[in-house]
């Protein structure tokens, strides 16, 4: 069934106490300045409850919004170019839509690009706004609420640190139990003159196809067991990400070309590598990914594990200081790049929401049933996120349309997937 939506209402949400002039202009750190220009999406959705009408919950989650804003206050405001926020209060675009169906329709055997249209931008329409979003309400009495930030002022964390936070207000009236964000990405890593760089390098216009694939603990436990052979059983995450690879250039390579670099990514957080540490009240962009170079996958997986160890053991004092001095590792990006562009890599990118407080958002209405993402922008790119009941993992896998043909018919992938699962929606 195609899900269509109607938009009802539009508007601005402002900061709900005006930004002191002192903090109008807020600097970019140099993280932030090479992260890519889109939106990162978020999609959570809950039951009916009989306690709160559709106007009732719109209003609770302006009013929270509004106070979250003036905590916030950099995504109330506007980007200039790759420098700063321009503060200045011009708030968030709040938009309410209905859908043509019920709640379980859509979370029944979920449909990426059908995500998009519970977004209220666009994930590569980012334009110079900070965060948006669009409450959709479903036949049933559900309700989803869809967030996007901009990238370019937050990493995943950051999300979801203003998606609790906002969700606490609304529950509690107040921010008396959460700690305030820290705005000091631009002192850890002072901004840098970043011309001749291009964070837009990898989003493609050609035809991608976003799927979800969702694996159960016992067979990821299967996956870890199958790599442990090293000096430590692999995470989930490491056990996924070297089989999801394997099958991945099992299904679409046909030999190895010796003129192409194999090269993983995964996305690692700073803030507790850092010395000292910093919590994950520190806002921005404080992560970065790691590049694993490694070769075709014929040994199973193995060796790209091995590699990915290695890169993410490379975190380490010195290249952090590197990282904080920019321009060095701004010269290692324009390479890989340049390599990138000449068609000479073939690159995997993974990051991981496990563990992240994805389905800790109560509006006061209770946690989400389920917690969506988007259609992804760039090709051969995971995400993975814990399921609801988080005894399995989430894979939302963007391919060319071709690739994902191949990757979805490989036997061996299929056996280590979960059967599709229905949702109990209780309508009250």
């Amino acid at each position: 069934m195609e899900l269509e939506i109607e938009v009802i209402s539009q508007e601005t949400i402002k900061p709900s106490s005006p930004t002191p002039e002192s903090l109008r202009k807020y600097q970019l750190s140099f993280l932030d300045q090479t992260a890519p220009p889109i939106f990162m999406p978020l999609v959570y959705f809950y039951q009916a409850d009989a306690k709160f009408s559709n106007p009732g919950k719109s209003n609770h989650l302006k009013k929270s919004l509004s106070q979250v804003l003036s905590r916030f206050y950099p995504l109330a405001g506007r980007l200039v170019d790759d420098l700063y926020v321009d503060c200045n209060d011009e708030g968030a675009p709040y938009v309410e839509a209905v859908a043509n169906c019920s709640l379980s329709q859509v979370i029944t055997n979920p449909v990426p690009k059908n995500m998009d249209k519970l977004l209220p931008y666009k994930v590569d329409d980012v334009q110079n706004l900070g965060m948006a979003v669009q409450v959709t309400y479903f036949q049933c009495g559900g309700t989803a609420v869809g967030l996007v930030i901009s990238h370019k002022i937050a990493d995943a964390l950051s999300l979801f640190l203003v998606a609790t936070t906002w969700a606490t207000v609304a529950r509690n009236g107040n921010y008396d139990d959460v700690p305030g964000p820290k705005f000091d990405g631009a002192k850890i890593f002072p901004p840098q003159d970043a011309a001749g760089f291009n964070p837009s390098t990898g989003i493609v216009k050609e035809e991608l196809i976003t799927k979800i694939f969702t694996f159960p603990a016992s067979k990821i436990s299967t996956l870890q067991e199958r790599y442990s052979g090293g000096e430590r059983r692999p995470s989930r995450v490491e056990a996924l990400s070297a089989f999801i690879w394997t099958r991945f250039i099992s299904a679409t390579e046909t030999k190895a070309d010796p003129n192409k670099m194999y090269t993983v990514l995964h996305s690692i957080n700073l803030r507790t590598r850092l010395d000292p540490p910093l919590s994950e009240y520190h806002f921005g962009n404080i992560s970065q990914p790691r590049v694993a170079v490694t070769s075709m996958g014929a040994d199973g997986g193995s060796e790209l594990l091995q590699k990915v160890r290695e890169a993410i053991r490379g975190v380490n004092g010195e290249y952090l200081a590197q990282l904080r001095q920019g321009d060095k590792h701004l010269n290692y990006l324009k390479e890989i790049i340049a390599h990138a562009t000449k068609s000479e890599m073939v690159t995997f990118n993974f990051t991981s929401l496990c563990r992240f407080p994805v389905y800790e958002a109560d509006f006061g209405w209770g946690k989400p049933v389920w917690v969506g993402s988007a259609g992804l922008m760039h090709k051969n790119v995971v995400t993975f996120m814990d399921t609801a009941t988080g005894d399995g993992i989430e894979a939302w896998i963007s391919l060319r349309k071709e690739d994902m043909e191949k990757f979805e018919a490989d036997l061996e992938l299929q056996e280590f997937l979960s059967k599709p699962k229905t949702f109990e929606i209780h309508n009250s």
